[in-house]
């Protein structure tokens, strides 16, 4: 019973950690908080099993829980909830070899889930086990009708807020042949205050109900930010990836859009001296690049290094901005190419540690120096184990990962 009434327990908090509540998320940090929830989802789920594994084994008598012939409604809610928790798993790890699409996955995790708890919170009131107090049933009809609550705030709620302050698509500029920077603007009625490394989530729609909302790291200087907020416009740079993404070059400017943020708290400090190290891979490169337009922006001086890896050189994007920044900035940029065209003077292979290893040289290896990460996840890990290798305290190391479903 203890682990049921745990799983549950952890079921209902899965909902509070997606509400994407600033107040949280701006001092754990968006990511974390997903990849959390992700990993405590598994864990709330092996309880929810736990409970009817060991409660069938312990008492014959529990058989007749799910016998359809002993109570038919009783038998097939709880039959749906134990096939509905793997399929809620098995979607989230594999929607993309099924091909089921974001936004539809979106939609059905959260109903699935709310329907889970919904069966769950009737299935203990019912059963009516060390919950006989009315201050009992209370904290567990509140744990459940508050993560269903959450939902609807997110899910609805936070929308139709958000169809005040609609943003407009002013500009959509290309990159690389994958890579689209998009520019936001207000129209002057509202604004964004953010800081550098931040990101939104952003629908472009009609509505701000669409189902197509998504993460994405703010990449033009966060200077104006700083200075003067609220900012009336702002850029984000998207890959082509699949999905959503698969289209962001055919949307029109004056295309209506909502914005939801800023996240984030891989940010860089812009009155700090120490040395900052940017290590990213791919469309990584978005954090990192608002980062340094922000510091030169803000005429502030300090030791710059740029480890940018892509698979090519084409796939590579900013490089006429970053040679303006070599220029006017402290700034040393290494890019490892994994397939280089002839004649590349520069790192060869994939991002590993004996490139990292060669490029931290003084200042760089000075025991105040930040470091910040973004890119594909394998690339991520390599990187974080690596800098905890030499002895780089966790304190210094901010992670930004894209991939959080």
């Amino acid at each position: 019973m203890g682990l049921g009434f745990v799983g549950l327990a952890m079921l209902g908090l899965q909902f509070a950690l997606t509400a994407r509540f600033r107040a949280v998320a701006g001092r754990l940090g968006l990511d974390t908080l997903l990849h959390f929830h992700r990993q405590a989802g598994i864990i709330a789920a092996l309880f929810i099993f736990g409970h009817v594994v060991v409660a069938l084994a312990s008492e014959p008598a529990y058989h007749a829980f799910l016998d359809p012939r002993d109570n038919l409604a009783r038998a097939g809610a709880l039959s749906l909830v134990i096939v509905l928790i793997p399929l809620l798993l098995a979607l989230s790890f594999y929607r993309e070899r099924i091909g089921l699409r974001y936004e539809w996955w979106r939609l059905s995790h959260g109903i699935l889930g709310a329907l889970i708890l919904v069966i769950g919170l009737a299935h203990v009131i019912r059963v009516d086990y060390l919950i006989g107090t009315p201050a009992k049933r209370a904290v567990i009809g509140v744990l459940v009708l508050g993560a269903i609550a959450l939902l609807i705030h997110t899910r609805l709620v936070r929308p139709w807020l958000a169809r005040r302050r609609p943003w407009r698509v002013a500009e959509v500029r290309r990159e690389t042949p994958r890579i689209w920077t998009l520019t936001l603007h207000s129209g002057g009625e509202h604004g964004l205050r953010f800081l550098p490394g931040q990101c939104v989530w952003l629908t472009i729609s009609d509505s701000p109900f669409s189902l197509q909302q998504h993460p994405f790291t703010i990449s033009s200087s966060a200077a104006e930010s700083i200075q003067s907020p609220p900012v009336r416009a702002f850029e984000v740079t998207i890959k082509e990836l699949g999905d959503f993404t698969g289209r962001i070059g055919e949307i029109q400017p004056g295309t209506r859009a909502f914005v939801d943020g800023p996240y984030g708290t891989s940010v860089i400090d812009p009155e700090a001296t120490s040395p900052a190290v940017f290590i990213v891979g791919g469309i990584g490169i978005t954090p990192a690049i608002c980062m340094l337009r922000t510091l030169c922006d803000l005429r502030r001086e300090r030791p710059l290094l740029l480890l940018y890896a892509t698979r090519t050189v084409e796939g590579a994007a900013f490089e006429n901005e970053l040679a303006r920044l070599k220029s006017e900035m402290d700034l040393t940029v290494v890019r490892p190419v994994e397939e280089p065209p002839a004649g590349w003077a520069g790192e060869r292979g994939r991002f590993s540690a004996e490139i990292l290893d060669r490029v931290l040289q003084p200042p760089f290896d000075r025991d105040d120096t930040k470091f910040f990460v973004c890119g594909p996840d394998a690339m991520m890990d390599l990187a974080e184990l690596t800098l905890r290798d030499r002895g780089i305290p966790a304190a210094q190391v901010h992670s930004a990962r894209f991939r959080i479903v």
